[in-house]
């Protein structure tokens, strides 16, 4: 796994015990904030009581008032307490769920990078060297005067090649240690060479090995058929003679290990009837540099790249086969779900709070099961499609709520608050088009909502209400 993965920065995780430590510590000075104002408010009723004792009509009209909404107050900071005690959890659940996903997910994108990183091998095309004398002058200055000098020096210059037939087999496995795919290389070329030269014949063929690999075994260069051995160790000149008019042919071969890419560079040279095939024994393998084969043939796990040129070409790429990973799609899509959950699970509960009467423990119920459904989805996600993990889960939540509601009708407020508050805004965050699903959830929440209040073609009817009023209250 790799160091460098790391989860999203300044986010709260509560698998760290510094973190979980704040948090506790945070929480219980808000108990305590809030404990202290409902306690100072139900003292401040009863001083105002006390100081109006004489005045028994206004001691009483006053202090039944307050005391009816005093007894409201704290039947809603019970339902408030409860979602504070759900959301502020639930956030945190989130937010390290989401530490954890993105840590999940960068772990993955590091690994498919470790599996084809390391140097490439790197083959350059040989080339066919003489040295030509080329007269040049230079002035320099003899007994107090400027003499200039007429002198010839050696220049190297290069013969173009008659012609290139390559074949380059590659087998791919992996290195254990590290996971990372090592290509194992078997080069044959064949190189003509013309002597298209007059007064000529002295020539050197200097066919470098490739670059970057790490084993180099059977390296040898042959012409016509006869072993050219090296003069000098690390030196791949090859001296040969060849008079004018004639022509020879040079087969270099060997077997190499290196990195999972592998390419053809012509060195800046033009390549005439050139012709390079490519066996790439393995999956999935394509074409790099953007040159494209001019033939490409598959045959089960092996493909066959075909690079024909019977005149000339120049090409500023090199030729090459490299491994293709699949792409790593939606990444970052669950992390960010996770973090915008809580304001979903606000909106939802909202939607409940606005359709049919709700009790203490649904609320707990409810959203327990709503968090829960975000977890199975973190890590249901991990092995299918993320949009068909929460298409079961909403199945799951869908029927779960249908016990909300103590009637038919009830019960299909409850769905369609679940839909409109929490199964399509979750699926909107998780699809490409999630501003048009969000505005549809939005849309769906206020004219269910407004048909539920204001023109009342849905409403609960008064049997109704009495049996949810009475599950309510057995709850």
């Amino acid at each position: 796994m790799s160091s460098s993965a790391q989860g999203i920065p300044g986010l709260p995780d509560l698998t760290h015990p510094i973190e979980l430590v704040q948090f506790g510590t945070q929480a219980l000075k808000a108990s305590l904030l809030l404990v202290f104002l409902v306690v100072a408010l139900g003292v401040a009723i009863a001083l105002i009581s006390f100081s109006l004792r004489r005045s028994q009509p206004e001691q009483f009209i006053f202090i039944g008032e307050w005391a009816v909404r005093y007894s409201q107050l704290l039947r809603g900071l019970q339902h408030l307490t409860l979602i504070l005690v759900l959301l502020i959890p639930g956030f945190f659940l989130c937010s390290t769920l989401s530490n954890r996903y993105h840590y999940w997910e960068q772990t993955k994108v590091a690994q498919v990078a470790e599996s084809v990183a390391g140097e490439k091998l790197e083959q350059s095309a040989p080339q066919v060297r003489y040295t030509i004398q080329e007269p040049y002058s230079y002035t320099t200055q003899a007994n107090g005067k400027i003499v200039k000098v007429n002198d010839t020096r050696e220049i190297n210059r290069f013969l173009t090649l008659g012609g290139s037939q390559i074949q380059v087999k590659l087998d791919q496995s992996v290195d254990v240690p590290g996971r990372s795919s090592i290509y194992r290389v078997e080069y044959t070329a064949d190189y003509k060479v013309v002597n298209q030269l007059k007064d000529i014949n002295n020539f050197f063929f200097e066919a470098s090995p490739p670059n970057g690999y790490t084993l180099l075994a059977g390296y040898k260069v042959e012409r016509n058929g006869t072993r050219l051995q090296q003069t000098n160790s690390g030196d791949y000149g090859f001296p040969f003679q060849l008079q004018p008019g004639e022509e020879t042919t040079f087969r270099v071969t060997y077997q190499a290990q290196g990195g999972p890419r592998w390419v053809y560079s012509a060195a800046g040279q033009l390549l005439s009837n050139f012709r390079l095939t490519a066996i790439a024994n393995f999956a999935p393998a394509d074409f790099a540099s953007g040159v494209v084969p001019n033939e490409i043939k598959v045959n089960g796990r092996s493909t066959q790249f075909i690079w024909k040129f019977d005149d000339n070409v120049s090409v500023k790429n090199p030729f090459g086969v490299f491994t293709n990973t699949d792409p790593i799609r939606d990444t970052g899509i669950i992390p960010r779900l996770l973090l915008l959950a809580p304001t979903i699970f606000l909106w939802w509960i909202l939607l409940l709070y606005l359709s049919l009467p709700m009790s203490f423990r649904n609320i707990a119920i409810a959203g327990s099961i709503f968090f829960a459904c975000l977890l199975t989805l973190t890590y249901l996600a991990r092995v299918i499609n993320a949009q068909l993990a929460w298409t079961l889960i909403s199945i799951i939540l869908l029927i779960l709520t249908w016990g909300l509601g103590a009637s038919r009708s009830a019960s299909l407020a409850a769905i369609v608050a679940t839909i409109a508050g929490a199964v399509l805004p979750i699926f909107g965050l998780l699809v490409p088009f999630s501003g048009l699903t969000l505005s549809l959830a939005g849309l769906l929440s206020a004219v269910w909502l407004a048909v539920r209040h204001w023109y009342g073609w849905y409403s609960l009817h008064p049997e109704d209400q009495k049996l949810q009023t009475q599950k309510n209250s057995k709850d």
